[in-house]
């Protein structure tokens, strides 16, 4: 990862083509969870990081499947990021035909969507705080449809599947990784810890 471009120039990058405070936040704790994820299966924490952080850049520019995140893949291939990093995001889309067969890749698939997932379930608690998010009410709104309607369950459970993890300790862990940037992310809200 010595050649690769820095976190600095890959938060500029982001910045240049995702002009929503929602989708940088969304980077962050997608970068924030896939550090953690990179922990848990000895992976390089900088680029499993910078995997999650640009795994959506280019998504509010070129919002079509035909567009998304193939445009974004060609634009960091040119900025010198590695086949590993470009891999693993072409394969966060299904849709794209890219396999997941490494850590990284499953693991990006496995806490994008559920890194949306949570965050909206902060977002719906009267305090505003992922310090109150529990796996068992994020597993009860993932039964209701019209809550986060844009987030793709099925994706959540089969990221979960390929990764081989138990579904309440995968939400855990992604909620405990949230917390731990909780004010970067915009995630404390009004409660108050001692």
């Amino acid at each position: 990862m010595a050649n690769c471009p820095s976190r600095e120039e890959a938060i500029e990058l982001l910045h240049e083509y995702t002009k929503s405070d929602s989708l940088r936040r969304h980077a962050l704790g997608v970068e924030q969870a896939m550090r953690k994820m990179s922990e848990k299966y000895n992976g390089d924490p900088k680029e499993w990081g910078l995997t999650g952080l640009m795994h959506d850049f280019d998504y509010e520019m070129y919002p079509s499947i035909e567009d998304h995140p193939a445009r974004g893949n060609e634009i960091l291939k040119e900025k010198g990021y590695p086949a590993s990093i470009t891999e693993a995001i072409m394969g966060h889309a299904t849709y794209s035909g890219v396999p997941r067969n490494t850590d990284m890749a499953k693991a990006l698939f496995a806490v994008d969507e559920l890194t949306g997932f949570i965050f909206a379930v902060t977002y719906v608690r009267p305090s505003k705080s992922i310090l109150e998010v529990k796996p068992k009410s994020v597993k009860k709104k993932l039964k209701q449809k019209a809550f986060a309607a844009s987030v793709n369950r099925d994706d959540i459970y089969l990221g979960i599947e390929e990764l081989g993890v138990d579904l309440s300790e995968h939400i855990q862990f992604v909620i405990d990784a949230l917390k731990e940037k909780a004010d970067e992310l915009g995630l404390k809200g009004s409660v108050e810890t001692t």
